[in-house]
């Protein structure tokens, strides 16, 4: 029997009613604080990066922008926002921001959340990352790679 994370670590992928949505506005400062090695952010006069923008719009968009929180138990150990692409022809979905905080990567967290989320949502998806962001592009060519491959048939 092969070895199951989920279980293991005890992950949940779950929708973030707004009244938690200051947990996805906490974990952001940590992602904002990632993206400084790529991008020239800087912190606000009382030393917080500044506000994600349209953040807001993932609980007053009614099912087009989704919040979701990764869990290991009851602790928060990252986030997605997706969004519905419902005129877009190349995908009927966009992984807008997705983040698993340093001490949960590289042992399967990110990899089952985002296959979590692929089989919830099954269609075309879009997934971007910067350039010069290389240990991105590396995490998810091999999602999306192992994600395909054990479907094809």
């Amino acid at each position: 029997m092969g070895y199951d994370i989920q279980s293991e670590l005890k992950l949940s992928i779950k929708s973030v009613p707004e009244s938690q949505r200051d947990i996805i506005v906490q974990l952001m400062q940590f992602y904002l604080y990632d993206f400084t090695a790529y991008l020239r952010i800087d912190v606000t006069e009382n030393g917080t990066f500044p506000a994600y923008p349209d953040l807001y719009q993932y609980w007053t968009s009614g099912e087009q922008k989704l919040p979701f929180l990764i869990w290991r138990q009851d602790v928060p150990v990252g986030f997605a926002l997706v969004d519905r692409m419902s005129s877009n022809r190349e995908a009927d979905y966009y992984m807008a921001e997705f983040f698993v905080l340093r001490p949960y990567r590289h042992n399967g967290v990110g990899t089952w959340a985002a296959h979590e989320l692929f089989g919830r949502f099954a269609g075309r998806w879009k997934v971007t990352q910067m350039s010069t962001n290389r240990p991105a592009q590396s995490f998810w060519r091999k999602v999306i790679g192992s994600y395909t491959d054990s479907r094809r048939v």
